[in-house]
């Protein structure tokens, strides 16, 4: 079996290129346009979803079969056809030029697969079972999606306002561990749960900032 590295990657503004019309190029476009990505579908059809975001200006449709020297340039590719030569054409092409590629039919001959994720705001979770069986890996996500509810994309709001309140007023690498750890060990999600909780407006950001300082 593949060992694969998981990876989180920044899209926003990257040429992402997607061959392929069908449900699963909509599928890759919608996690795509999310990311904020430069997007191009080439296909001589698309779905209905695929045709209202190309109105509403979210990609570029080259409305046409794939044609070698279509990826140059591409950041990213998702071969996503229902044809395994056109599939095993834009990955041999991706693999030529050095480009990522998912090939959607076979994972195993491109260079990155797609886990099933389920996201609560900054928090993302990802499920794999590197090819194995993709229905399980959708079933484990939804087992996630169960447990991690709505109160983890407030925790995970704070802890981002938190990180950023610390970055930018502790200057000292030592004294913003201490503050990191001590943020690490504050019960927040459990207040959040409860009902409890209320945002932090700057001067309790620095209170309790102070709270840590040392002498």
């Amino acid at each position: 079996m593949t060992y694969y590295v998981p990876l989180m990657m920044n899209l926003e503004n990257r040429r992402c290129v997607i061959v392929g019309g069908g449900s699963v190029a909509e599928r890759k476009t919608a996690s795509l346009i999310d990311a904020g990505a430069e997007l191009v579908l080439i296909s001589p059809e698309a779905t209905s979803p695929l045709e209202q975001w190309i109105a509403e200006g979210r990609l570029t449709w080259e409305r046409r079969g794939y044609r070698e020297g279509d990826l140059k340039g591409a950041f990213l590719v998702f071969a996503a056809t229902d044809q395994a030569e056109v599939n095993d054409a834009v990955t041999a092409e991706a693999h030529a030029l050095g480009i990522p590629v998912n090939h959607a039919g076979e994972g195993g001959k491109g260079s990155f697969i797609s886990p099933s994720v389920v996201r609560r705001g900054g928090l993302v979770l990802c499920v794999s079972t590197s090819g194995a069986g993709p229905l399980v890996a959708k079933k484990l996500s939804r087992d996630l999606d169960a447990h991690f509810g709505e109160d983890y994309e407030t925790y995970v709001e704070f802890l981002s306002t938190a990180r950023k309140m610390i970055k930018e007023r502790e200057p000292d690498a030592h004294r913003r561990a201490v503050l990191f750890k001590a943020l690490a060990e504050m019960d927040v999600l459990a207040s959040i749960r409860k009902g409890r909780f209320q945002a932090w407006n700057e001067n309790k950001w620095i209170a309790w900032m102070d709270e840590y300082r040392e002498e």
